[in-house]
């Protein structure tokens, strides 16, 4: 199959929601063999428009062509028949199934009524040997790393005879050696005629693996060019619609005050022997790659893993937790990487997500107001710039994921809690966003002298919000930084 043989074509496609258009008639096009990044801010499109190719909702207006056969909508099973496939960065498979099971989920071959496991296997070797990938037929997928179940993910598409595949912030919670292994087999799909829309909003990821990049902002295509031609403040330019502001390293800022003390923590599995602290005021990084064993380092502060050894003061005061409630309770905040799964009540309105830390202080006799959470959900609104459009009553899911962390942000900032523990605090957020939430944890560090502590594997964070930047290598700390010894090349260097 020749590189230039036109696998996609979207023309002029629009989609409105009760009156409102999100999509201005928006074309796309994708040949095999080729890799287009589709990137934009958040609230830009590109859900809505890959969603479109899915066949997951219609189009208002415009022509769908899928080889050469023009169709006015497609649903889901014509997409599917079409070999469109969606690869999500949450996770579908069934995790007590086994690897072979997984991989023909929904479809396992059967012989005279029953499932022919000999063939599924042997399938199911096959195609993992296609993507030159080795893991035990026989391993249940819950017991893989996560960059060993999404590349099962890509193998059920291949069995289903997927020749475009969508994927959407694939790399989201991966190692930088299962970034760089998922990119080799994106290489290799290439090869075999594959064509693929890539959604990120990790910039440098794009020079990698992308033939063509095309933005879109506010319902537009407002660039589709040869990657290598475009640099990355173009890029940037052109997701905001205008030049971005250089950022700078923030002034260092700590108090006197030593609001958290680890000595010689240890869980016995992941990290050991961890010691350091963090000041009122002060923003700390623990810089590692996804593994290194930072995000358990606050898991275990927060009260959510046991720790085998090693002690934890809270200003001064010898605090064993328990559990989360008990963290809590001593004024300690936290927000999981995950914050769609493990950090929102997703059903939940953007008033109760943000003060359900505060319902005890805020009840009166045993009940909680919903203006008082409307009241608290206004000052942090206008406060952190939340845009919800329905205000207080809109479900927190609807939410873009940049306003849906500053809700979650605005949940620990109401509590008033003393020490922040934050995982991967703008993953899956867009560049303006992440500007905003950096300005927003460092302004609320230094004036409520809260001590912030964040555990991220994205060097590009810990140069930009960090005071100071602890690395953590196979869970022990390999070097310290601060001031503007906090670099990028000395973090890689040290986390290797």
């Amino acid at each position: 199959m020749s590189n230039k043989t036109e696998l996609i074509r979207l023309e002029r496609i629009k989609k409105s929601y009760n009156s409102v258009e999100v999509l201005h008639g928006v074309d796309l096009t994708v040949n095999a063999g080729e890799v287009v990044a589709l990137l934009g801010e958040n609230g830009a499109g590109k859900s809505t428009l890959v969603k479109i190719l899915a066949g997951d909702i219609p189009p208002t207006e415009g022509v769908i062509k899928i080889d050469g056969t023009e169709f006015a909508e497609l649903d889901v099973y014509k997409a599917r028949d079409l070999g469109i496939r969606m690869i999500f960065q949450e996770l579908n498979d069934a995790p007590t199934l086994s690897v072979a099971e997984n991989i023909f989920l929904g479809q396992w071959p059967t012989s005279g009524g029953k499932i022919a496991w000999g063939e599924l296997k042997a399938k199911a070797q096959d195609v993992l040997n296609r993507l030159e990938v080795d893991i035990p037929l026989d391993a249940e997928a819950g017991s893989l790393r996560v960059g060993e179940r999404q590349l099962l993910e890509i193998a059920r598409a291949l069995i289903q005879n997927a020749k475009i595949l969508v994927l959407d912030e694939p790399t989201a919670a991966l190692s930088n050696v299962e970034v760089e292994r998922l990119f080799k087999v994106m290489d290799q799909l290439k090869a075999q005629g594959v064509g693929m829309v890539y959604i990120t909003h990790r910039l440098d990821e794009v020079a990698r693996v992308a033939d063509r990049v095309q933005v879109l902002r506010d319902g537009d295509s407002v660039l589709n060019e040869v990657a290598k031609d475009v640099s990355r403040d173009e890029l940037v330019t052109a997701m905001l619609g205008h030049a971005a502001v250089k950022n700078a390293r923030p002034a260092v800022s700590k108090g006197v005050t030593v609001a958290l003390e680890v000595k010689n923590l240890s869980d016995g599995e992941v990290f050991n022997d961890i010691s350091f602290d963090v000041h009122e005021g002060e923003v700390v990084c623990l810089f590692g790659k996804i593994g290194s064993g930072t995000s358990e380092i606050l898991e275990s502060i927060f009260g959510l893993r046991p720790i085998s050894s090693g002690t934890i003061d809270i200003y001064g005061e010898r605090f064993t937790p328990k559990s989360p409630q008990d963290s809590t309770a001593r004024k300690i905040g936290y927000l999981p990487a995950d914050r769609q799964r493990l950090g929102s009540f997703a059903i939940r309105s953007v008033a109760e997500n943000l003060s359900v830390a505060s319902w005890a202080r805020m009840a009166k006799a045993g009940f909680v107001r919903k203006m008082d959470e409307e009241a608290a959900y206004g000052t942090w609104a206008d406060a952190l710039s939340i845009s919800a459009r329905r205000g207080p009553s809109q479900e927190i899911a609807t939410l873009s994921g940049g306003n849906q962390q500053k809700v979650l942000l605005g949940r620990w900032f109401e509590a008033r809690v003393n020490v922040l523990l934050l995982v991967e605090p703008t993953r899956g957020v867009d560049v303006g966003a992440r500007r905003d939430i950096y300005e927003i944890i460092r302004k609320q560090a230094k004036e409520s002298n809260m001590a912030v502590l964040v555990a991220t594997s994205d060097y590009e964070e810990v140069v930009l919000l960090a005071d100071r930047a602890i690395v953590v290598s196979r869970g022990s700390i390999s070097a310290e930084f601060t001031d503007d010894l906090v670099q990028a090349n000395k973090l890689i260097a040290a986390s290797s």
